[in-house]
């Protein structure tokens, strides 16, 4: 899938009190996130946006701007695009150090072996794709399954970038783990990594949330890491999919957009388990039962 990155220079008039970078960064984030800006990157004055070319339009980007709802914040951005082999250039070179995440988990890479050994030991090729594990909604999903009892479970893995949640919930027990996202390159990759953890068993599909029509039977957990507005969308294919007394686990938003996610969960007869913060990044847990 072909990408554009977007930067963003962020203009804060000196007149203006209460308000700073972070907080604009953060607006405009969520303001992106609506036009199909799928992930960001903060820069000295703003920030990078990343969208699928296919989607982008310059005049609904040009009308969020307009209505900026912070006075005397000026924003301005130049357009790139991105190609497949420079995507993330500086993970592919680099790599990242361990991750460790609770007293169980460990994520690294080839070229940072970790010196201890953790009961759960993910080898993430770091390539293009998302979900090394550094980010703070990764991060929270993978504590919330490190604290279920997978074993036996069949698991739904939605939109899942390098697989990384897909891998763990193998390597917790899962019986059986379903994965599926847009993007070839990413099916491609969770494949790889499924080579390099040694893991079997993981059915990785092309395609969006349709893709589910052809997968039989309910899942126990069913994961999402996605933008909010791919999750409004979703979000009754998900519900359609969760077995009786199943947990929906969703992140990839930040805390403000947590209550229309709540809402639309509830009126679909999800309630609501618990809400966990990271920053400004919000994680939701939902559940369904017998009496809904």
């Amino acid at each position: 899938m072909k990408y554009k990155s977007v930067k963003f220079s962020i203009s804060v008039s000196s007149s203006t009190s209460g308000v700073d970078l972070e907080t604009c960064r953060d607006l405009l984030a969520a303001l992106l996130g609506d036009i199909g800006f799928e992930s960001f990157e903060d820069t000295e004055d703003g920030l990078i946006g990343y969208v699928p070319d296919d989607i982008f339009d310059t005049v609904k980007l040009e009308e969020v701007l307009s209505f900026f709802p912070l006075p005397d914040v000026s924003v301005t951005y130049v357009i790139n695009d991105v190609e497949d082999r420079d995507w993330n250039v500086v993970w592919e070179e680099e790599g990242f150090p361990p991750i460790i995440i609770g007293h169980d988990c460990v994520i690294h890479d080839n070229k940072h072996i970790p010196s201890e050994h953790y009961p759960i030991d993910l080898t993430i090729e770091a390539s293009q794709s998302f979900g090394t594990g550094t980010h703070a909604t990764t991060r929270m999903i993978v504590s919330e399954l490190l604290h279920q009892d997978l074993s036996g479970k069949r698991v739904l893995d939605c939109g899942c970038g390098t697989g990384i949640l897909s891998l763990l919930a193998k390597k917790a027990g899962a019986e059986d783990v379903v994965a599926y996202d847009i993007d070839e390159w990413c099916v491609r990759n969770i494949r790889h990594n499924m080579e390099i953890n040694g893991v079997e068993g993981i059915d990785v599909l092309l395609g969006d949330s349709s893709v589910l029509s052809h997968v039989s039977g309910l899942f126990d957990y069913v994961l999402a890491n996605i933008n909010r507005n791919v999750l409004l969308e979703d979000m009754p294919h998900f519900k359609e999919v969760l077995n009786t007394g199943g947990q929906l686990i969703l992140s990839g938003f930040y805390e403000q957009d947590a209550p229309m996610l709540i809402q639309s969960a509830s009126s679909i007869g999800l309630r609501l388990s618990r809400s966990v913060l990271s920053g400004d990044w919000c994680m939701l847990v939902f559940s369904t039962s017998s009496s809904v």
